[in-house]
């Protein structure tokens, strides 16, 4: 998210950096921000000139009162009552435009560093470096049917119970996949000094929004709804309460009419006739509200499962405010978590196999530091990434994603692509990003500077955040099964995954 401020400082900055990154019109963007920001301040000033005012004639109407001017008092009374109802509707107004002005600066992506290149789309992208030699001789069987082959990879049976985008697998190679997981969130803890945290996958929107994953990308979240049944008892309770106060004011009313309507002796047993009737349709109301709120979920609890652990890692430091020792070397986390995404917008895009999943496992890196730290740790992150696949002796290239081609939140992005046999081509396994502030001003994450200037003042500031895969699961199966499999269709084990794989050293 950026500051109003900073748009207001350097618009043209702006205009030119959201343009790089495909904002259409992004000189009327700017131009209707800044619109807003000139309208609630100039409600905040309104409200705070009114208040000021309100305040002088409150204390000019106890002078008033002293000497005695009753007209003069009873006119100060007036504007203070006209001043309140102007300071209510600035107060309104100042609302209406802070939340308009953040709805629209919640949408708008982060700007890119300078040194990330220009382009619309992937064709844009630049490589840096490549490691290893891809293979192109001998089998390249496509990982779906190698698996389907074996007997150890099942589409069909997974689509049976949970539709397209879902993959059962079994024996060996499920072990495979597993070790794989337990291999990189090792490698990440034991090697480069990540601390291992087992976080939440399910997170509230707020969580969301603080990583940039809402509003924007809405439709490519899962949501799981879940009823609070206390809620809706504790508003059954108050229904019921309601309802027994109606009901014993309806029976004194009955009384009286009952009395007007039938003879003496007929009273009472026409009176708990009518009881019972009321009381019945009372009864009936009240399961009928319980019903209904229950159906209509109006009590329900809305969280997003996750689609990646960046959500649940990065918002451990929302709301917080650190200290600057805690950040003298940045604060390292990582986590091996089934992650979860809708896929909107992929129809027709890798349909069969691993490659594109709803489901899949990712160990995933993410870095919090101070702002002059942030761009060491970014190649730190990424050599992290990289080495994962040069300890699986999997052939990649390492890319500069550009402008056009970066996610909503980064500043800069490097890609880490695995070369995969059955496609000839290199594919994407890694995104390790730079997010800047971006991210911590949507979950308003600082940190206090030690005090260096020797006024006694300590500064408060935000911290940067950075994300990487490290790596998705699912993909670096796929890499391992098309790179190791041999004529026979059987998949050798990497050497490094062996001590997680129990002296199994083939897959089939």
């Amino acid at each position: 998210m950026h500051d109003i401020k900073a748009i207001r400082e350097t618009p043209d900055a702006f205009v030119a950096g959201w343009s790089a990154r495909g904002v259409e019109d992004a000189a009327a963007v700017v131009e209707q921000l800044l619109a807003l920001d000139r309208d609630l301040r100039a409600a905040q000033t309104r409200g705070q000139e009114a208040l000021a005012a309100r305040n002088a004639a409150s204390k000019a109407i106890g002078a008033a009162m002293g000497r005695k001017d009753l007209a003069e008092a009873d006119r100060l009374k007036a504007e203070v009552e006209t001043l309140k109802d102007t300071i209510a509707a600035a107060e309104a107004d100042e609302r209406r435009l802070a939340g308009e002005l953040r709805d629209r600066l919640a949408g708008l992506k982060n700007l890119a560093a300078a040194d990330v290149p220009d382009g619309e789309d992937e064709a844009g992208n630049v490589e840096v470096s490549r490691w290893g030699s891809p293979r192109t001789t001998g089998p390249a069987k496509d990982h779906a049917d190698l698996g389907e082959a074996l007997g150890l990879l099942d589409f069909e049976a997974a689509a049976r119970m949970s539709g397209a985008r879902f993959a059962v697998l079994k024996g060996q190679l499920a072990r495979l996949e597993r070790a794989i997981g337990q291999f990189m969130l090792d490698l990440q803890v034991d090697r480069h000094g990540y601390q291992e945290v087992n976080p939440p996958f399910l997170v509230k929107d707020e969580a969301m929004f603080g990583t940039g994953q809402l509003p924007k990308f809405a439709m490519d979240l899962f949501v799981a709804r879940s009823i609070d049944f206390d809620a809706i008892e504790a508003d059954a309770e108050e229904t019921g309460l309601r309802i027994a106060d109606e009901f014993r004011a309806e029976t004194n009313e009955l009384a009286r009419e009952l009395k007007k309507a039938v003879p003496q002796e007929d009273f009472e047993a026409a009176f708990e006739a009518a009881v019972l009737q009321v009381a019945a349709e009372r009864r009936r109301l009240e399961r009928v509200a319980f019903e209904r709120a229950l159906a209509a979920g109006e009590f329900s609890e809305d969280r997003y499962l996750i689609p990646t652990a960046e959500v649940s890692l990065t918002n451990l430091v929302r709301e917080q405010i650190l200290s600057e020792d805690e950040l003298a070397t940045p604060m390292r986390l990582t986590a091996l978590t089934p992650c979860f995404r809708a896929e909107a917008g992929s129809a027709g895009r890798d349909t069969r196999g691993l490659i594109r999943q709803h489901q899949f496992s990712k160990v995933e890196l993410v870095s919090i530091t101070r702002p002059e730290d942030s761009e060491a740790e970014h190649e730190r992150m990424t050599g992290c990434a990289e080495a994962v696949l040069k300890a699986l002796d999997l052939p990649f290239r390492r890319m500069l994603l550009c402008k056009g081609d970066m996610g909503f939140s980064a500043r800069k992005t490097f890609d880490l692509e695995v070369w995969l046999p059955s496609q000839g081509t290199y594919r994407e396994i890694s995104s390790c990003s730079n997010c800047g502030d971006f991210q911590a001003r949507r979950m308003h994450a600082r940190f206090k500077r030690a005090n260096s200037s020797g006024s006694g003042e300590k500064k408060t500031e935000f911290v940067h955040t950075l994300n990487g895969s490290g790596l998705a699961v699912g993909r670096t199966l796929v890499a391992i099964m098309e790179t190791y499999q041999d004529e026979g269709g059987r998949i050798a084990g990497p050497d490094a995954l062996k001590p997680y794989m129990g002296g199994v050293s083939h897959v089939g």
